[in-house]
């Protein structure tokens, strides 16, 4: 499985070694800033699970996070 192409560019990596983490209710945009964080989040999940095997997509769900993933 390619994780670098086009489908997750290189600021989409941060997710995965969590060099962009979730932000914290401290920040001054909190509410744009998760639903930025969340969405691509998400986006970097379905790309996973859409590239593995359904047997092992299934067993992915539980995760909340691009890391734990």
């Amino acid at each position: 499985m390619e994780l670098c192409d086009e489908k997750i560019s290189k600021k989409m990596w941060g997710y995965v070694n969590e060099t962009l983490v979730k932000p914290k209710n401290t920040n001054e945009n909190y509410v744009v800033s998760i639903n930025a964080w969340d969405a691509n989040n998400a986006k970097i999940i379905t790309y996973i699970n859409n590239s593995v095997e359904h047997s092992i997509g299934t067993q992915l769900v539980k995760y909340e996070t691009t890391k734990e993933v």
